[in-house]
């Protein structure tokens, strides 16, 4: 039950990166288009104010909302030249020390993370394109896709665990 609720907030955390890159695309066509226009001599403005900052907000938020999905989905490369030669028994033990290891740093990643959203709101800091943000505003979705990467790690821990095998699958070998 835990484990289908926790894959569907990766899940919804995924569309959400989804959506950043098509705002990124919508943008960045919106941009090229009053370009053109403006080239064109219709009277247009000339650019969208801080257009590129925008998009890599967007970029960022996408990305980091994008990691717990991809993990649980088996998305990322993983390199298993010494898992693959190992017994069986050995191999999971090595799982899990390495998910043990990314569920803390990952911890240790978002702690650090939520503490410099927080200060940026305290602070009062502000971008410094033309158009002002807020910081803290910019750097959630850092917070939020690292917060479930930890998660996920943890989880996939857990399974890793119970099921006395590795769980995560898939990804590219190297």
């Amino acid at each position: 039950m835990m484990s289908r609720a926790l894959d569907a907030l990766y899940r919804g955390a995924a569309v959400l990166a989804a959506c950043c890159i098509a705002a990124i695309c919508l943008l960045i066509s919106a941009q090229v288009l009053l370009n053109a226009g403006t080239r064109a001599g219709l009277p247009l403005p000339p650019t969208i104010p801080s257009y590129a900052d925008f998009a890599g907000y967007l970029l960022a938020a996408a990305t980091f909302l994008a990691l717990p999905w991809t993990l649980r989905t088996g998305g990322h490369v993983r390199v298993n030249l010494v898992t693959s030669r190992l017994p069986e028994r050995a191999a999971w033990a090595v799982e899990l020390v390495v998910l043990a290891a990314g569920t803390g740093f990952a911890g240790y990643a978002t702690t650090y993370a939520a503490i410099l959203a927080e200060e940026s709101r305290r602070f009062g800091d502000v971008s410094s394109g033309i158009v002002a943000i807020p910081t803290w505003i910019v750097q959630l979705p850092m917070v939020a896709g690292l917060a479930l990467l930890t998660a996920a790690l943890g989880q996939s821990l857990f399974e890793t665990w119970a099921a006395r095998r590795p769980v995560l699958g898939g990804g590219e070998e190297a």
